[in-house]
């Protein structure tokens, strides 16, 4: 009914902040809809789509998967004829039963987009992504999107016409969208590159893993002909909320609030990105990671070894599944949220910066009062 492009988002990790990104940019020229929050499975899905206002001339979808199959469910849907996915990681491995079956569900969106001869958005980074999609696409694709709106009519003939076409962008020099990330201390920035103009943009977001986020919603939006200067604007007005990549200066530290999603991937980047900022003492209260199966033990204990170089003063896990686990000296073990709480109030954190990294079943943010 609706007859609008419908570009879908999944991914491990980024799927929310990247399609807050990329509605923010598309915004700038278009009557958009979006997920709401992240209202992402077989019930948000139908309600996104059904919310969608009868004059949208652009819908960007949310999808999220803990089982094989559901991509493709979800794709049969919302029938999307762009896409991107964020990347794959080391999440929901009780549903999925290994990595590999995190790449092929994730991927079955490719593999609509293909029967659909859409469009897929890929970084040049994830080279499993790259492999996925260009063994779609028969017809190489080069060069520079076109800043001309693909909502303008196009029929192209299909004897030319590429099952998927692949937009890339990246740090690569192969990249169609090339970009640079220049800091993430706190905030992350970068530049992007169009022609031969170069856009610098300084985000509200934490962490050097948000530069790919950006980079996806930079690529979109010059492929759906958004001004550069546009897209450079709207990334800098964008503030993320709901606990997701936020900086908060209290009264007594400073805070880097990542506690809405958790997994290994996204643990290793959040942890690596606090890693290389510089601050005098470090803190970081680490909630477990969840459905990960018969890898819980051993991804745990991955991620205390790698707390143990990060340089942290002080460090604080929450969660029985860190029972067991080789943590490193003066690591302070507790077993939920309330005991958090109690241990906060007896033994205060004063003068560090603090990462808070968890999931929301964690709720390691109704702890952020004491902070």
């Amino acid at each position: 009914q609706l007859d609008i492009p419908v570009l879908a988002i999944t991914g491990t990790n980024g799927k929310t902040t990247t399609k807050e990104l990329v509605n923010a940019v598309l915004a700038r020229r278009y009557r958009t809809a979006a997920t709401a929050g992240n209202f992402n499975n077989h019930l948000g899905v139908p309600l996104t789509l059904l919310a969608i206002a009868p004059d949208a001339e652009l819908a960007v979808v949310e999808m999220g998967a803990n089982h094989p199959g559901e991509i493709d469910a979800l794709c049969h849907i919302a029938d999307p004829d762009h896409g991107l996915i964020t990347n794959v990681g080391r999440a929901h491995l009780e549903g999925f039963g290994s990595f590999e079956g995190v790449v092929q569900t994730k991927t079955e969106l490719f593999r609509h987009l293909a029967a659909r001869r859409g469009t897929a958005f890929v970084c040049t980074e994830n080279a499993r992504l790259l492999d996925e999609a260009q063994r779609l696409a028969t017809l190489p694709g080069d060069g520079q999107p076109e800043l001309t709106p693909v909502l303008v009519p196009q029929t192209p003939s299909l004897a030319t016409m590429a099952p998927l076409s692949v937009v890339t962008y990246g740090t690569s020099p192969e990249a169609a969208v090339r970009g640079t990330l220049t800091g993430a201390d706190p905030y992350m920035s970068f530049y992007f590159e169009r022609g031969d103009s170069v856009y610098t943009v300084r985000t509200r977001l934490l962490g050097a893993y948000n530069f790919q986020n950006a980079m996806a919603a930079v690529a979109v939006g010059l492929h759906f002909g958004v001004d550069p200067f546009d897209i450079k604007e709207a990334l800098e007005a964008y503030t993320p909320s709901n606990n997701r990549s936020q900086f908060v200066q209290t009264a007594h530290n400073r805070l880097y609030l990542d506690c809405y999603n958790a997994n290994p991937s996204s643990m290793a980047a959040a942890v690596d990105s606090f890693a290389a900022i510089a601050a005098p003492r470090k803190a970081a209260i680490i909630g477990a990671m969840k459905e990960l199966g018969d890898a819980s033990r051993r991804e745990h204990q991955a991620l205390a070894d790698r707390l143990a170089a990060a340089g942290l003063q002080r460090l604080i896990v929450v969660g029985p599944e860190f029972d067991g686990i080789s943590l490193p000296d003066g690591a302070c073990r507790l077993p939920d949220t309330d005991a958090l709480r109690a241990h906060l109030e007896a033994s205060p954190l004063e003068g560090y910066a603090v990462l808070v990294k968890g999931s929301n079943s964690n709720r390691l943010w109704t702890v952020v009062d004491l902070l």
